[in-house]
């Protein structure tokens, strides 16, 4: 069975480690903020002015006027500030942020992003996603494994435009975890039940398939 976008989330959660700061794409990123592992401490930054996010509130808790940069309404945790784009933008090009979490329309196998854009629709502009892949230390990817076609999205080069180039280091599909090297794709995990084949018929990039590869355990 293939994961779910909580799934994906919680999957993602593990890569965060004590001590991080964390920037949340819009999207399946933004549920990894209800999956932080206990016992580490984390900072989740969202970078249209806050540091200190939590999880999403419940109906009790919410409060309209704190959002991410999704519009979502969300919560904080003590010691939490608010600050100004500017601000924001300042810590994320200053390199402050350790790990960013972004979807992603393709992803080539080269580590090159497309994430803000697809020809003919409309958008309200690219966001913050093109500072972030050129300032964090570390860019994880979460996304669907193939488009509503049946398309991979993994692929040996992106079609649409790029929002960076060379800089993604592990992908989470719903099919499975890849690492992103110079040879291509390597595959670390795959979803409980999906077979290696399935996600090799899934990706058209270069797929690195080497010994046994484990499910995702949950």
């Amino acid at each position: 069975m293939a994961l779910d976008k909580n799934q994906i989330a919680m999957r993602i959660a593990r890569e965060i480690k004590d001590g991080n700061y964390v920037n949340l794409g819009i999207g399946i990123p933004t549920l990894v903020a209800n999956f932080i592992p206990e016992g580490i401490e984390v900072t989740l930054q969202s970078e249209n002015g806050m540091l200190g996010m939590g999880p999403f509130p419940t109906l009790e808790t919410v409060d309209a006027d704190l959002i991410n940069a999704g519009k979502q309404t969300i919560t904080y945790l003590p010691g939490a500030s608010f600050f100004d784009s500017a601000t924001s933008f300042a810590m994320i090009r200053g390199g402050h942020v350790d790990v960013t979490i972004l979807g992603a329309f393709e992803v080539s196998e080269k580590g090159d992003i497309a994430s803000w854009k697809v020809p003919g629709k409309l958008i309200k502009g690219m966001g913050g996603a093109m500072d972030l892949v050129a300032s964090a230390k570390n860019i994880i990817v979460a996304m669907q494994h193939t488009n509503k076609e049946g398309q991979s999205k993994l692929l040996k080069e992106c079609t649409l435009p790029l929002t960076g180039v060379g800089c993604v280091k592990r992908i989470v599909s719903d099919l499975a975890v890849l690492d992103v090297t110079d040879k291509g794709f390597k595959l670390l995990e795959r979803a409980p039940g999906v077979s290696v084949e399935q996600i090799q018929k899934a990706t058209e990039g270069t797929l690195i398939v080497e010994g046994d590869i484990p499910e995702i355990q949950f």
